[in-house]
């Protein structure tokens, strides 16, 4: 009897200390997950338009620039995940981001866009956009940044440089100030790149294809990825 009680208590012990072990042990990896996220840099991806927004079409596709800029943001986001960067779409769906389709629908828009990017505190911000020109030969992306922000500035020139550097280039551009509301409504090094002309055929075919916007957005994170790392 004594011995069936002695048995069981060291059974008992025994369990508890497994239990107090396992849990032990969750919480340090749940805390080690947690300091690991802490030290990646974050990155805001802004898929420009979307909902009855549609921006701009394709002058012969008809393809709604809003969709475009989405499917280049999730390249993005792989591109950057990849490489081990948390990221943030403000726009990871076809929605808008107004809630009703009612008037004032477009400030709501971007009220939300500025929202986000402010409270994630990203390393950078980077919306993509296509472009539209009454010149249908104007072709080839552009970069632009905020004005009085070295930091903007600079990642807009790395970025407009690597894409310069495509075989698709045409014709060198440098990257141009804007004064934009989504590049306006933050402190933190922040690009728009307008990725082609939806009113040039040649740039057009390019951009509805995935394997182009696949190695499109690859190019644009070598060129943030070296701005990260010249800042370093």
């Amino acid at each position: 009897m004594n011995f069936f009680y002695k048995h069981r208590v060291a059974l008992g012990f025994i369990s508890i200390l497994l239990a107090v072990t396992v849990t032990f042990g969750i919480c340090f990896f749940a805390l080690a997950r947690t300091a690991a996220q802490a030290q990646r840099l974050t990155v805001v991806i802004d898929a420009g338009h979307g909902g009855v927004d549609g921006g701009v079409v394709g002058k012969t596709s008809g393809r709604k620039e809003s969709d475009i800029n989405l499917s280049i943001s999730r390249y993005l986001q792989e591109e950057f995940e990849e490489a081990g960067f948390l990221v943030v779409q403000t726009r990871p769906t076809e929605a808008g981001l107004y809630g009703m389709a009612t008037a004032g629908y477009k400030r709501r828009d971007m009220q939300k866009r500025a929202e986000i990017i402010n409270s994630n505190s990203p390393a950078l911000m980077i919306s993509v956009h296509q472009n539209f020109f009454s010149l249908s030969s104007r072709r080839g992306a552009q970069v632009f940044f905020r004005e009085n922000s070295e930091n903007s500035r600079t990642l807009a020139c790395s970025i407009q440089s690597a894409l310069n550097n495509m075989p698709e280039c045409v014709k060198k551009t440098d990257a141009l100030k804007g004064d934009y509301y989504v590049l306006n409504c933050n402190d933190f090094p922040a690009v728009i790149v307008e990725c082609g002309f939806l009113s040039n055929a040649e740039d057009e075919a390019l951009l509805l294809s995935r394997e182009y916007q696949k190695r499109l957005a690859r190019v644009i994170k070598e060129g943030a990825l070296s701005y990260l790392a010249a800042g370093s």
